[in-house]
């Protein structure tokens, strides 16, 4: 395999990566791995949001840190490299969301569409610039009248959002790299 075959691959890897850190972050609300997913001049278009990156983050963070289930899957990752630092990547998701509304009601929601996201490679690292999701299907649901206890019972631990979750005492355990301190970013090692 040729250089410019792998240095592709290594630059899709990274693409996808960020894709993944975004899913946690938006569901463990994870500022900081939120934030590493942007650029700081990225442009949001979130369907009832559209701004910069740094607005939607802190619309998400307002609502996801009030009700931790939330759960973001991707599938279907296309990349489209438009040149060496440019890429349109398009990622299917699926979205069950729960949190309250205004009055304060507890709703939840299934939404599923595509990322439409503009990629940019700057100083080696890839992030998004530019993001508009596009929906495909939304569900209102009927949330579950039972407490998490009931629902849960002994399937614990449960899901909670940053830094209680499971995920980030287990990052702890691996030793800082030096050298690449971008990838403690939504481990729990972030710098201070």
């Amino acid at each position: 395999m040729d250089q410019p075959s792998i240095n592709k691959l290594f630059d899709q890897e990274a693409i996808r990566d960020c894709l993944h850190r975004y899913c946690r972050g938006i569901d463990r609300a994870d500022e900081a791995a939120l934030s590493s997913c942007y650029w700081p001049d990225a442009r949001d278009n979130h369907g009832s949001y559209s701004g910069s990156a740094e607005g939607f983050i802190q619309l998400a963070l307002s609502v996801f840190k009030t009700q931790p289930r939330n759960i973001h899957q991707l599938a279907n990752i296309m990349i489209e490299f438009l040149g060496a630092a440019e890429a349109a990547v398009e990622s299917y998701f699926t979205a069950l969301q729960r949190g309250p509304d205004e009055a304060g009601e507890i709703k939840q929601v299934l939404l599923c569409g595509r990322y439409c996201d503009l990629f940019q490679k700057r100083e080696g690292e890839w992030r998004i610039a530019e993001r508009t999701v596009v929906y495909d299907w939304v569900e209102d649901q009927k949330p579950p009248a039972s407490s998490e206890t009931e629902r849960f019972g002994p399937r614990q631990p449960i899901g909670a959002p940053h830094p209680n979750d499971p995920i980030y005492e287990l990052s702890k355990r691996r030793v800082p790299a030096e050298s690449h301190p971008k990838e403690r970013i939504g481990s729990g090692e972030e710098e201070a």
